[in-house]
C-alpha cells in the first residue's frame, strides 16, 4: 500500500525527484572523491614532501567540498519542497474523499480516526518522504560507488565488508520486522486517545455537572499510558537500531586497520591508500545508518498509509449519479414510495414500507418514541443516507438522479443537534446562501424569534460566534440554525426537532410567523413535543419504523392508539408539573 500510495501521488513531481536524484549523485560523487584525494596528498605529498603537489590537490579537495555542500542544499531544498506538496496534496485528496462520505462512513470510520488519518497518518508517510529525498537517495549510490572505489585501493580488505553488511542487514531486518505491530498498535491508540479528549471536550459540562472530572482523568490518563507504553517499546527498538551500526563500523574500522598494518608493513600497502580505505570503509557504513534511518521510517509510514488507503478506497455509499438530472421544475414536493433503510449488519431494518407525500403549502408532522426512525427519515432526503429499498422524490425526481447542488437548493434542513461554525452571525446565515443581504438575514431571524437577541450582541449580525456556538445558549443556537434555513427560501424545509430548547411562548411564535414565511414551500416537521405538531395539515406516527397512524391531531387521537399515549404521557408530565 505504501508504494502504491507513494506512486500515485508523487507522479506529479517526477520532474523535480530526478533533480533530488542528479543532485545528490552530484554530491555523492563529490564526496567519495575526497579520501582518494586525500590518498594522493598522504602519498604522494607528505611522504615526498612536495608542498605544491599538497597545495593543489589540497585546493582540488576544497572544490569537490564547496561542490559537495552546494548541491547537498540544493537537494535538501527541492526534496523538502516535494514531502511538503505530497503532503499537502494527500490532505486535500483525504478532505474531498471524507466530505463525500455520508453519515454510514463517518461513523463505520469514527470522527477521531478519521481527524488522526488525514493529519497524524499524512505526517508519517511525508515524514518518511523527506527521508527518502533527503537520505535514501544519496546512500545506495554511496554504498555501490563507494564499493568500487574501495575496491581500487586494496581488493583484500574487503573481507570487512563481505561479513559487515550482511550482519547489518540481517539485525536492522529483524529489528523493522518487530517495529511494524508496533507501530500500527501505536496508531490506534492515537485514535483513541483523539476520542476519549474529543468526548470530554465535548461534554465538559456533563462532566462537570455530574462531578465526574477524576473518573475522566483516570480514563484519559488509561489512554495516555497505553500509548505511551507502546511509543516506548517502538522506541526502544528504533534507538537498537543505530549502536547495533555503530559498532559494526567500529569493529570494521579495527579489522581494516588490523589487515591494513600488516599489509603495509611488507609492503603491500601504501599509507594513503588505508587511509582512503577507512574512510571509504566509514561513509559506505554511514551510508548504512542512514539508509537505516530511513527504513527505520517505513514500518509507521506502511501503517499509517494503509490507513490512508483505507479511507481512499473506500466507495461512498451515497453516490452521485452517473447522468444527474438538473432541469426539473421547482415545484416543492416531497414523496417517499415504500422506503425502508437498514444499517449494515443491523438485524432489523430502521424504517419498513413507508409511504407518504406531502406538497407546498402543506405542514406534515412526523412524531414516535425514540428510536422508531424519525431522524433516518428525514436524513434520506438531503442523502445523507440513501434507501435500502422504496423510492424517495423531490419534485418528482428520483433524489438518488437529482443532481446533488440541485437537491441541496431544494431543501432547508435544520438537524437534531444544532451546529454553528466559529465565524459571526452573518457567516453562519451566509453558510445557506452566500450572497444573503443584511435585509434577508433579518428577516429570517424575526421569523425564528432570534433578532432580538442578536440586536442586543455586540456587533449584531458581526457578532462573533464561536466553533459549535459555544458562546450562545441552546436555544439561541437552535433559532440560528433555523434562521440559516430560512435564508435560502427553499422548496422544501425539514425541521428535525428543531423546538425542543425552545420554552412553549417562543415555540408557539415562531411556528405562526413560519405559517406565511413558508405558505409556498412542503414543510417536514419532526418533534416530541404535540404542542409543536398538533395543528400540522397532516401528522404520521411511526412505530419501530413503521407507519402506524395517518392524519390530523384530532383523527389520531381517536383512531390511534398510539399517538393517544404520546399525547397521554405528555399531559400527564405537564400536570404532575
Amino acid at each position: 500500500m505504501l508504494i502504491g500510495l507513494l506512486r500515485s501521488h508523487l507522479r506529479p513531481y517526477r520532474s523535480i525527484l530526478l533533480l533530488v536524484v542528479v543532485l545528490q549523485t552530484v554530491q555523492s560523487a563529490a564526496a567519495l572523491m575526497l579520501p582518494g584525494l586525500n590518498a594522493e596528498i598522504v602519498d604522494q605529498g607528505v611522504l615526498m614532501g612536495d608542498n605544491a603537489y599538497i597545495r593543489s590537490r589540497g585546493a582540488l579537495m576544497l572544490l569537490f567540498s564547496i561542490i559537495q555542500v552546494l548541491f547537498a542544499i540544493a537537494a535538501v531544498r527541492f526534496g523538502a519542497k516535494v514531502a511538503m506538496e505530497f503532503g499537502r496534496d494527500l490532505r486535500t485528496h483525504l478532505f474531498h474523499q471524507v466530505n463525500s462520505f455520508s453519515a454510514r462512513e463517518v461513523g463505520t470510520f469514527g470522527a477521531p480516526s478519521l481527524i488522526t488519518r488525514i493529519t497524524n497518518d499524512v505526517q508519517q508517510v511525508q515524514i518518511l518522504v523527506v527521508m527518502a529525498c533527503t537520505m535514501a537517495i544519496a546512500a545506495p549510490i554511496t554504498i555501490v560507488v563507494g564499493l568500487y572505489m574501495a575496491l581500487q585501493q586494496d581488493v583484500g580488505l574487503s573481507i570487512v565488508m563481505v561479513f559487515a553488511m550482511p550482519i547489518a542487514a540481517i539485525v536492522l531486518g529483524v529489528i523493522v520486522g518487530l517495529m511494524v505491530p508496533a507501530f500500527r498498535k501505536m496508531q490506534d491508540q492515537i485514535d483513541r486517545i483523539n476520542r476519549v479528549m474529543r468526548e470530554q471536550i465535548t461534554g465538559i459540562r456533563v462532566v462537570r455537572s455530574f462531578a465526574r472530572e477524576p473518573q475522566e482523568q483516570a480514563r484519559f490518563a488509561e489512554a495516555s499510558s497505553e500509548l505511551t507504553a507502546t511509543a516506548l517499546r517502538s522506541g526502544r527498538l528504533m534507538s537498537a537500531m543505530f549502536p547495533t551500526v555503530n559498532v559494526l563500523i567500529n569493529l570494521s574500522s579495527v579489522a581494516v586497520l588490523w589487515l591494513g598494518a600488516y599489509a603495509v608493513s611488507s609492503g603491500q600497502l601504501e599509507v594513503g591508500s588505508l587511509i582512503a580505505y577507512l574512510s571509504y570503509l566509514v561513509q559506505i557504513l554511514m551510508s548504512v545508518v542512514m539508509a537505516t534511518f530511513t527504513i527505520s521510517m517505513v514500518p509507521r509510514a506502511s501503517v499509517s498509509s494503509g490507513r490512508i488507503t483505507e479511507v481512499l478506497l473506500t466507495d461512498p455509499s451515497v453516490a452521485p449519479p452517473l447522468t444527474p438530472v438538473r432541469n426539473v421544475p421547482r415545484l416543492g414536493t416531497l414523496e417517499m414510495r415504500e422506503v425502508g433503510f437498514h444499517y449494515p449488519g443491523a438485524e432489523k431494518p430502521v424504517l419498513s414500507d413507508l409511504s407518504f407525500t406531502t406538497t407546498p403549502g402543506q405542514t406534515t408532522a412526523i412524531v414516535g418514541s425514540t428510536g422508531a426512525g424519525k431522524t433516518t427519515l428525514v436524513g434520506l432526503v438531503p442523502r445523507l443516507f440513501d434507501v435500502t429499498s422504496g423510492t424517495v422524490l423531490v419534485d418528482g425526481v428520483d433524489v438518488r438522479d437529482l443532481e446533488p447542488e440541485r437537491l441541496s437548493n431544494c431543501i432547508g434542513l435544520v438537524p437534531q443537534t444544532p451546529y454553528l461554525f466559529s465565524g459571526t452571525v452573518a457567516s453562519n446565515l451566509r453558510f445557506s446562501k452566500p450572497d444573503a443581504t443584511d435585509e434577508e438575514m433579518w428577516e429570517a431571524l424575526e421569523v425564528a424569534q432570534a433578532a432580538d437577541f442578536v440586536r442586543a450582541m455586540p456587533g449584531a449580525l458581526e457578532a462573533r460566534i464561536d466553533q459549535g456556538g459555544a458562546n450562545v445558549s441552546g436555544g439561541q443556537r437552535q433559532r440560528l440554525s433555523i434562521a440559516r434555513a430560512l435564508v435560502r427560501r427553499p422548496s422544501i424545509y425539514l425541521f428535525d426537532d428543531s423546538f425542543s430548547a425552545l420554552d412553549l411562548t417562543t415555540d408557539a411564535n415562531l411556528r405562526a410567523a413560519l405559517v406565511p414565511y413558508t405558505a409556498d414551500a412542503a414543510v417536514v416537521i419532526v418533534a416530541q413535543r404535540v404542542s409543536t405538531i398538533a395543528t400540522a395539515d397532516a401528522i404520521l406516527v411511526l412505530k419501530d419504523g413503521r407507519l402506524v397512524g395517518r392524519g390530523t391531531h384530532a383523527e389520531l387521537l381517536a383512531d390511534c392508539p398510539t399517538y393517544a399515549e404520546i399525547v397521554q404521557s405528555q399531559i400527564g408530565e405537564r400536570s404532575a408539573a
